[in-house]
């Protein structure tokens, strides 16, 4: 299971909490709430900072259109088969 991370402030003042990359995540990093085509980063950022605390659940439902199920879809993709877990043209060979 994915370890809970707590959030981070940085030199500017900032809360983060460190991505899918390792670098540091922060609320302006997150994508756009318009965003259209879901890739494998983009998904991980937004359950990274949902699980660090850095936005509510939600917040991130309501900011990107989603549905509480597509979200654990992607938190239990993440968990059971890491950031490969979440490509789409490969989802029966994960399931």
């Amino acid at each position: 299971m994915l370890q809970q991370q707590q959030t981070r402030t940085n030199s500017r003042g900032e809360s983060y909490v460190i991505g899918p990359t390792g670098a540091p995540l922060t609320k302006n990093d997150l994508p756009p709430p318009n965003t259209g085509r879901w890739v494998i980063r983009r998904k991980a950022e937004v359950v990274a900072a949902v699980r660090g605390g850095l936005i509510s659940l939600d917040e991130a439902l309501e900011r990107y259109s989603l549905t509480n199920d597509e979200f654990l879809s992607w938190q239990r993709s993440i968990e059971r088969h890491g950031l490969a877990g979440l490509r789409t043209t490969r989802l029966q060979q994960y399931r």
